[in-house]
């Protein structure tokens, strides 16, 4: 055997394995899994307003534990993180994630996976705390009021400027997206903020020639 198998040698037999007892283990996986229970419960209140993905909401929780297994692994044996690095880099994940929110709590996710792997518990208590604290209160900061599309077709080729007088008297901000005027009917669409839009809607309705007429909300971007 030549000198340069038993340096290798004697170096990786150093490093290859940290011993780890099984309670260890399973006192940071215990507490990852108390931390990512705690997101899944508040991924589930913060969502209850809308779309609620229960399935999302699992991975997260799994997702913790998974990532604390994996650091725990890296801990113990640099020949297998190694491995582990080369086999990760192969691995594509194409899910489109729909609402950036939930970036957020995968990324919370990950953090609480990896700093508990690394056994810093109270640091990833406090991260928690201070991510539900952010999430909470930015969410009650008020909003301006987005706009709302209305969608009017008339019979007469002339009542833009009479739809106009209407509008003005509940709202001071409006804007023409868009007008399709034949001889037999118009199509106008207008943007505009409103509060009483159910009355708005029943003025246009009772004008003379009104075929249809319809409020969406704006789902979009708010503009200041």
């Amino acid at each position: 055997m030549s000198i340069k198998d038993v340096l290798k040698k004697s170096f990786v037999s150093s490093i290859s394995m940290a011993e780890l007892s099984v309670s260890e283990i399973l006192v940071v996986l215990g507490v990852t899994l108390l931390l990512s229970l705690y997101i899944f419960f508040i991924y589930r209140i913060f969502t209850r307003k809308t779309f609620y993905n229960k399935s999302f909401n699992i991975s997260l929780a799994a997702t913790a534990l998974i990532t604390a297994a994996v650091i725990i692994t890296i801990q113990s044996s640099i020949v297998v993180s190694l491995g582990m690095v080369g086999a990760l880099s192969i691995v594509r994940f194409r899910t489109a994630v729909k609402d950036p929110l939930d970036l957020v709590f995968m990324f919370w996710s990950l953090a609480v996976g990896i700093i508990c792997g690394t056994g810093l518990f109270d640091i990833a208590a406090i991260l928690s705390i201070a991510v539900t604290a952010v999430i909470f209160a930015l969410d009650k900061v008020p909003v301006m009021q987005a706009p709302m599309i209305l969608m009017v077709q008339a019979m007469y080729c002339d009542m833009e400027n009479d739809l106009q007088d209407i509008v003005s008297q509940y709202t001071k901000y409006y804007k023409v997206k868009s007008r399709n005027i034949t001889p037999e009917r118009t199509s106008i669409v207008i943007e505009l903020r409103v509060k009483n839009g159910g009355a708005l809607v029943q003025s246009i309705g009772a004008l003379e020639g009104i075929l249809y007429v319809s409020m969406i909300d704006h789902d979009g971007e708010v503009t200041f």
